[in-house]
């Protein structure tokens, strides 16, 4: 069946991001790196073509409890697996609660990645995002206001588009990628609202300073066998992560300072490992870093993501909010 939901954000009871690099991981990248060499493309590039998923149960930030705990253990790894099924069990909504999709719908993943880490959130070496105390306080504004203006809503709900590098953060469903490859340029398309980046590699500057856009302007490079995509011109008018799987992150404003950097290398046949770099001044303390892997899937079918023509839900909550206010309850 096509995959064509409404732009809604569901509220999971489990965090559903993808873990990153830690030294573990990074020691197991760089031997497999020694022992496999990534084919060429017809243009000499280092092939990442195919078909990618990266749904995990990992979580986007590491939960407190875990502290300097970079990596799960065996044991640690299937218990929060067990806790991650348990939770998937189906229950009737309360009175008077519509609900949301049932578990057909949802594609979230079943195991933490591979690497068995504790989270997506790589640097800091907490795991933890270093937000400022402005870029938080706007995040809770917009979000307590989501029924007052579609100005409040994220670009996912208004069907615009998840941002970068949200729309390679792992979310309930559609956590599929495809990558195609020409000469002079990668094509990365993410099946969440379709969006497809159309990457030059010919070294050329990026826009003038006075062109800003939802996505920011992309350019790529090689180093090696690793894609390097650096992106600027952010409009200010999006968000890092738009997803309820990006915890506490959701809403975080991407301000027009934003500088991202990802990495993109294939280390076997069936891995990409992902890295993106977020330096954002006006939001963050610091840079900080995500990583995880992607994973080939040859037999996954990317439908198209069919926003607008689904989205009855921002004209609902709009609806809700005035009704409240006629009320006199908002």
């Amino acid at each position: 069946m096509p995959r064509r939901f409404p732009a809604i954000l569901v509220v999971l009871p489990l965090a559903i991001a993808s873990a990153g690099l830690t030294p573990l991981a990074a020691q197991t990248a760089k031997a497999q790196a020694k022992a496999w060499t990534p084919g060429r493309t017809p243009d000499g590039q280092p092939d990442l073509q195919g078909t990618w998923v990266n749904a995990t149960i990992t979580p986007f930030e590491r939960p407190l409890q875990l502290a300097a705990k970079e990596v799960l253990s065996a044991d640690e790894a299937a218990q929060l697996e067990q806790q991650a099924a348990a939770n998937r069990v189906e229950s009737a909504p309360r009175a008077g609660d519509v609900g949301s999709y049932n578990q057909i719908w949802f594609d979230s993943g079943t195991k933490v990645v591979k690497t068995r880490q504790s989270s997506l959130v790589v640097d800091p070496p907490d795991g933890r995002v270093p937000v400022n105390a402005a870029a938080e306080a706007k995040r809770d504004y917009n979000l307590g206001h989501t029924a007052d203006s579609y100005e409040y809503m994220s670009t996912w709900d208004r069907c615009i588009t998840r941002g970068v590098p949200g729309d390679m953060f792992p979310a309930g469903y559609n956590n599929a990628y495809q990558i195609l490859q020409a000469p002079g340029y990668v094509v990365i398309l993410a099946e969440m609202i379709h969006d497809a980046r159309v990457i030059p590699l010919n070294g050329s500057a990026h826009v003038p300073a006075g062109i800003r856009q939802w996505n920011g302007d992309s350019r790529g490079h090689w180093e090696g066998n690793t894609l390097v995509v650096d992106s600027t011109n952010f409009n200010g008018k999006g968000w890092i992560a738009s997803n309820a799987a990006s915890g506490r992150i959701k809403g975080i404003p991407e301000s027009d300072a934003a500088h991202i950097v990802e990495r993109f290398r294939r280390v076997d046949a069936d891995t990409i490992l992902y890295e993106a770099t977020i330096e954002d001044p006006k939001a963050y303390a610091k840079p900080w870093r995500v990583a995880m892997p992607l994973s080939r899937d040859p037999e996954y079918t990317v439908y198209e993501y069919a926003c607008h023509e689904g989205n009855y839900a921002m004209e609902d909550i709009l609806n809700a909010g005035r009704a409240l206010e006629k009320a006199g309850q908002n």
